[in-house]
């Protein structure tokens, strides 16, 4: 079995990118994906660790971007951490989000909700900031009770906090991932709660701009779910990724490899990845 969604202490998982990698290999697994959100920064270490542990690390990161309103977030696999391209198209993605993250610490400390940003990264100086950090340190001082209040009370995009994402567009995405030479596939389409003719039209222009994969397993998705983006991948002639999205304890009831329960990703679909890849590059 595999996963092709995992996420390091890099951006907003719970175990650094060594030990993410170890504990993949625990649980038996012969493949994994590192895509830390807006960063490339735990790839080095989870490849050392890779070769030590017998595991194969597919070097990825997953992009958050805005269409149409939404927030969407494409996965890059395959990536090339000297990759000029990347490197330049990650520094504005970081610098957006450094600016947006200042934003909200100014928000909140308005209403009397001090944080600070050493707070937020924990001791680890390299860490990509997320919502997730946010969530975290709301909890730890006692603004609210969970992370499910935390983002709907405090983390909401557009509300009294957090500004909206409208210059991270899939354009700035998919032109990084096609200069750095990246394969693109679209991460847990369900969780955009759009309706069929939109997820379509939302393919369709990121297929246009040169997307190659949906992930059709994903840990909040049902197998009806999967069974449905199954088969508008191949309308679509793409495609079908999967990944659990595991956290660590960041999301303790999502599990490497298995999600909530009932994940199996089987290695033939990293295989038809890396045929497409081989095709495309």
């Amino acid at each position: 079995m595999i996963d092709l969604h995992v996420h390091s202490t890099a951006s907003d998982g719970s175990l650094t990118p060594r030990e993410l990698v170890y504990y993949a290999a625990e649980k038996q697994l012969s493949a994994i994906a590192l895509t830390d959100h807006d960063t490339v920064s735990g790839l080095a270490e989870a490849i050392a660790a890779s070769h030590h542990a017998g595991i194969e690390l597919i070097p990825g990161v997953e992009m958050s971007c805005v269409w149409e309103g939404t927030e969407i977030h494409i996965l890059g696999y395959f990536v090339d951490t000297g990759s000029p391209a990347l490197q330049d198209g990650l520094s504005w993605f970081r610098r957006m989000r450094d600016e947006r993250n200042e934003t909200i610490l100014d928000n909140l400390a308005e209403d009397g909700i001090l944080l600070t940003e050493e707070e937020l990264r924990a001791g680890d100086p390299d860490t990509v900031i997320t919502r997730a950090h946010f969530a975290r340190l709301l909890m730890e001082k006692g603004y609210v009770r969970d992370r499910k209040e935390a983002f709907a009370g405090y983390l909401a995009y557009g509300g009294k906090y957090v500004p909206t994402k409208d210059e991270l567009t899939p354009e700035r995405v998919m032109q990084m991932f096609y200069d750095g030479r990246i394969w693109p596939s679209l991460a847990h389409p369900v969780q955009y709660h759009l309706d069929e003719d939109s997820l379509v039209q939302l393919i369709a222009e990121l297929k246009a701009m040169g997307l190659r994969g949906i992930e059709a397993w994903h840990s909040s998705q049902s197998w009806q779910d999967t069974a449905r983006l199954q088969t508008i991948a191949r309308l679509s002639g793409l495609i079908p990724t999967g990944g659990s999205d595991f956290h660590g304890s960041s999301k303790p009831d999502v599990e490497i490899g298995t999600g909530r329960g009932n994940l199996k990703i089987q290695e033939r679909v990293l295989d038809a990845i890396k045929e497409d890849y081989a095709q495309q590059f």
